[in-house]
C-alpha cells in the first residue's frame, strides 16, 4: 500500500452556501452538488480544472458515515492545517488582500518555497505552498 496524493478535505459548517462561495471565490474552483443520495442542502464539492474533487464542504444536518462533534471556530481540532499545493503566489496575496483577509507569509528559501497561512471561515487554518516562486535576487 502507498498514499498516491491528497483526495479532498472535507469541511463540516453552519453556512453551506457561504462556505462553498468562499473556497469556490478563494481558489477558483467549480462548485457541484454532492452525488447521490446526498441533497444539495447537505452537501456542496469543490473541483479543480482536472475534475478533481478539492473540498467537501458539508452542512451539520447530513448524516455522517462517521458522525463527531465538529465546532467551527479558531482551532482546527487535532489537526493543525491542511495544506494545498498552489501556484500564483503574487496573485493569491492580491486575492486575499482584496478581499479583506489576514494572512501570514513565509519563505523556506532551502527548498525554494514561498507559503501563504490564512483562516477560511470555519476556523480552518489554510497552508498554501508556492514551490519555485522565490524572488530571483
Amino acid at each position: 500500500m502507498k498514499v498516491n496524493a491528497l483526495d479532498h478535505v472535507n469541511i463540516i459548517t453552519d453556512d453551506l452556501a457561504g462556505t462553498a462561495r468562499f473556497f469556490a471565490e478563494m481558489f477558483d474552483l467549480d462548485v457541484h452538488d454532492g452525488p447521490e443520495p446526498l441533497k444539495p442542502e447537505w452537501a456542496q464539492w469543490l473541483y479543480d480544472d482536472a475534475g478533481r474533487a478539492i473540498f467537501h464542504i458539508n452542512a451539520k444536518a447530513m448524516p455522517q458515515a462517521y458522525g463527531r462533534e465538529t465546532p467551527a471556530g479558531r482551532v482546527t481540532g487535532a489537526i493543525h492545517h491542511v495544506a494545498l499545493n498552489c501556484s500564483g503566489h503574487a496573485g493569491f496575496v492580491e486575492r486575499l488582500e482584496r478581499n479583506g483577509i489576514d494572512y501570514r507569509l513565509n519563505e523556506l528559501p532551502s527548498v525554494n518555497l514561498r507559503q501563504i497561512f490564512f483562516h477560511e471561515p470555519n476556523g480552518v487554518l489554510l497552508e498554501l505552498n508556492f514551490f519555485g516562486e522565490m524572488p530571483v535576487d
